[in-house]
């Protein structure tokens, strides 16, 4: 029998996948609003594997308000982190970082909608640390989503595997999830 030298690689790739994943709710499923956006359609090969939402570990709820004006400035909000350039704002704002509990790692941030001057965009970086060993070493993005976590637009984004984190930058506020 001839075997394809990256077949065993595949069929590790497809079970660490399919292993993790439940279709309860509760403390190892996903919940409904998410479970229809983690690899449903397109993605790797066509398989589903690596588009929509990435699941992982529930992280505990975080939240925290800095005011940041045109110097610039940065806030954390668990283990996540936005970053505003000098002269993206022209006047100090309160600005609210929240990462609510769920099966994804995202950050909602507000006010809502607020746009930075062009060409000086904040940068956000998402951890997916608490994510599974698949979703580390597989290609992750961010996505803008509704708040029921549908995708509305993929952001350019650049996935940093050893520090296990992916960070894009923002042209206003929403709400931002690791994607894959």
């Amino acid at each position: 029998m001839i075997r394809h030298p990256f077949a065993g690689a595949l069929a590790l790739v497809v079970f660490l996948t399919f292993a993790g994943c439940t279709d309860g709710d509760g403390p190892t499923g996903v919940s409904g609003e998410a479970s229809t956006l983690l690899g449903r359609s397109g993605g790797l090969l066509g398989t589903g594997l690596g588009s929509g939402l990435l699941a992982c570990e529930p992280l505990p709820y975080a939240i925290n308000t800095a005011t940041i004006g045109p110097e610039g400035g940065t806030i954390s909000v668990g283990p996540h982190v936005l970053a505003v350039p000098a002269g993206a704002l022209s006047r100090a704002v309160v600005i609210t970082a929240e990462a609510p509990v769920g099966r994804v790692n995202s950050v909602r941030l507000l006010p809502e909608g607020l746009a930075f001057a062009p060409g000086k965009p904040a940068r956000l970086t998402l951890s997916y640390a608490n994510c599974p060993l698949l979703g580390q070493v597989l290609p992750k993005r961010i996505a803008y989503t509704s708040d029921l976590l549908s995708i509305l637009a993929y952001l350019l984004s650049v996935d940093d595997l050893l520090a296990r984190q992916v960070s894009a930058n923002l042209e206003h506020f929403s709400r931002y999830v690791v994607a894959w």
